[in-house]
């Protein structure tokens, strides 16, 4: 196996050097870096969380390192990613070798072994890397692991449980998209005591602090409504704000 993992490192590392060094500042490069257009990533743990988001992070056309200690798991996602290598991400030579200071973010997705999550969010907040985003499974580790430098640890689980919750209990909903913990778009018809009014009679934004960002009205979308648009009672109102504050206006 020892054999076998320098093979396939040394494969890939002239690659991964490659695309971990600074670009020249050209007119585009230069323009690109300044847009959300072309970012590097460095994706550490390969489970099925860590897959995904490399898979889909190279999907929206940004560089992806993934990286993880098991052969089998880097050669099967080397079959959709451009550059994946197994090294085990604890060791910061290692890290260093492949030039994961180079990368704009670091993602530790390692759900298995808490140690070594750990100590790859320790590692990478160690060299530099600009962005540390970690994985936990408990509240404990989101704790431990923002003590340690991680910028932000996300609790996959239970977020997923959090916006399903919300976007069952809000039934009168015809979208719901969560922004913050307490802030989101929602899509809602027209609540009956404003169809006919204007946006400015209902003063929506004074009343209940939201703001009707769009309408929907069949094929035709209004965006950004004057406050002198009349609301319709088939309508539906693209809301921003606080999502107490929409179940509000829908009662």
């Amino acid at each position: 196996m020892a054999k076998q993992s320098t093979w396939w490192f040394q494969q890939v590392l002239g690659g991964i050097k490659k695309l971990a060094q600074p670009r020249r500042q050209t007119g585009l490069t230069h323009a690109l870096e300044n847009s959300n257009h072309a970012r590097e990533f460095i994706v550490i743990g390969l489970g099925r969380f860590g897959t995904s988001l490399a898979m889909t992070l190279n999907a929206y056309g940004h560089d992806v390192l993934a990286i993880d200690a098991d052969m089998k798991r880097v050669q099967m996602v080397s079959q959709n990613l451009p550059h994946v290598v197994q090294l085990d991400a604890t060791s910061i030579d290692a890290l260093r070798e492949v030039g994961a200071e180079m990368f704009d973010t670091g993602v530790v997705c390692i759900g298995s072994d808490f140690e070594s999550n750990l100590l790859a969010t320790v590692v990478l907040r160690k060299l530099g890397v600009r962005r540390v985003v970690t994985k936990a499974t408990t509240v404990t580790q989101q704790e431990i692991l923002s003590r340690v430098g991680a910028d932000q640890v996300i609790l996959p689980e239970h977020e997923a449980g959090v916006r399903l919750a919300r976007k069952l209990a809000a039934i009168d909903f015809v979208d719901f998209l969560e922004l913050t913990d307490d802030t989101g778009i929602v899509e809602m018809v027209t609540p009956g005591q404003f169809a006919g009014k204007s946006l400015r009679e209902a003063d929506i934004r004074n009343q209940y602090g939201l703001a009707v960002i769009a309408i929907k009205r069949g094929e035709q979308i209004i965006i950004s409504p004057p406050a002198t648009e009349v609301m319709l009672e088939d309508d539906i109102l693209v809301i921003l704000g606080k999502t107490a504050d929409c179940e509000r206006l829908r009662q």
